[in-house]
């Protein structure tokens, strides 16, 4: 009997030695053959499933932004307001070593979405997501009435949304090993900020 294949669980290996590679040796480092040995796969085994590096870092980034958003689901779970915007931040925040390799794969897909439309859509609709997430979740905070800065909450957000990717490109280009910088009191410092009325 042949060995049945499962194509789903194959990109997902993919995905995990590709971010495993780009950790250790930087995206350019992470060629289709530096990946697949990573993997455990012949070299030609990764066209059916990626048929460039540019297919596999697009999936990946996806791959990426799914994971997140599932454990943003779970740790919202039953919240609102002012605890599920911080529960939903930090699993954005790069603060273990699974979310700083996960910023090791979204800051090189940024720099290829530059260039590239479609990349760049891909962003724009993912960070569109998060960014209507968080005006949701600053809506009912002014309705508990935890939150009374005076400030538009499109202008809260778009703030919060770029201290969070800020806080992904910085771990990407920290030294390995580097102690997290702060980013959970820069977090609780900005909620502060927002219940102040600042």
């Amino acid at each position: 009997m042949p060995k049945i294949v499962d194509h789903d669980e194959r990109r997902l290996e993919l995905v995990d030695a590709t971010w495993r590679i780009i950790a250790r040796l930087g995206i350019e480092g992470a060629t289709m053959r530096e990946i697949a040995l990573e993997a455990g796969f012949a070299n030609g085994a990764l066209k059916p499933y990626f048929p460039t590096k540019d297919t596999l870092l697009t999936f990946a980034f996806g791959h990426v932004f799914n994971r997140t958003n599932e454990r943003i689901r779970e740790v919202t779970a039953g919240k609102a307001g002012i605890p599920a915007l911080k529960a939903f931040c930090v699993e954005v925040l790069p603060l273990d070593s699974e979310r700083v390799n996960e910023a090791r794969i979204v800051v090189p897909f940024w720099q290829k979405a530059i260039n590239d439309p479609g990349k760049a859509a891909i962003h724009r609709e993912s960070m569109e997501q998060w960014h209507a997430s968080i005006l949701g979740y600053l809506a009912e905070a002014r309705e508990h009435g935890t939150v009374s800065a005076a400030v538009d909450d499109s202008a809260v957000a778009g703030h919060l949304l770029n201290m969070l990717l800020g806080a992904q490109i910085a771990a990407a280009l920290a030294p390995e090993g580097q102690a997290d910088p702060g980013l959970a009191d820069q977090l609780d410092a900005f909620l502060t900020l927002l219940a102040a009325g600042a």
